[in-house]
This record gives C-alpha cells, sequence and structure tokens, in this order.
C-alpha cells in the first residue's frame, strides 16, 4: 500500500506494453553497466564515499544533512583523496 504523501497509487502492471518493459529491462541494465564503467574509472568516487560513511558512523552524527555539508565542503578533501589515490597504486 502506497503511503498517503508519496504520490504513488500502487503499482500498475498493464501500464506498460512488453515491449515497453522489454527496453525499460534494457535501459535499465545499460544504466547499470554504464555506471560500473564510471565507478570503476573515478576510484576517487569510491574513496570519497567511503570515507564519508567511514567518518559519519565513528562519529554518530544527529544531524546527518549538516555533518555531510561539512564533510564534503572541507578544503582539505581534495587533498586527502589524492594522498589515498596515491596510496592505492
Amino acid at each position: 500500500m502506497a503511503s498517503l504523501y508519496s504520490g504513488l497509487e500502487g503499482p500498475d502492471f498493464g501500464a506498460l506494453s512488453q515491449d515497453q518493459l522489454t527496453e525499460l529491462r534494457n535501459f535499465k541494465i545499460n544504466t547499470r553497466i554504464a555506471d560500473e564503467k564510471y565507478l570503476r574509472s573515478h576510484k576517487e568516487v569510491g574513496l570519497l564515499l567511503s570515507g564519508f560513511f567511514r567518518e559519519m558512523f565513528l562519529k554518530r552524527p544527529v544531524d546527518i544533512q549538516e555533518f555531510a555539508a561539512e564533510y564534503f565542503t572541507d578544503p582539505g578533501l581534495p587533498k586527502k583523496i589524492q594522498m589515498q589515490l596515491i596510496k592505492k597504486r
């Protein structure tokens, strides 16, 4: 059951034709492949996210949005990521 505020009335299994479902499935597969290739070629993304989650779980901030804003706007963050990239080589 959809919540009152979700904007969804529930699944409509007949909304898409079989061809549309196949096209949607292929689109999702191709998008996942493209995303995976992007992430593999940009190691800094993984380092950014793993560093953020590590700090978040260690510090357990009450206001996660504020913590994220501070974390990702830290002027020293690019240098930290660069150093981690050098270590991984």
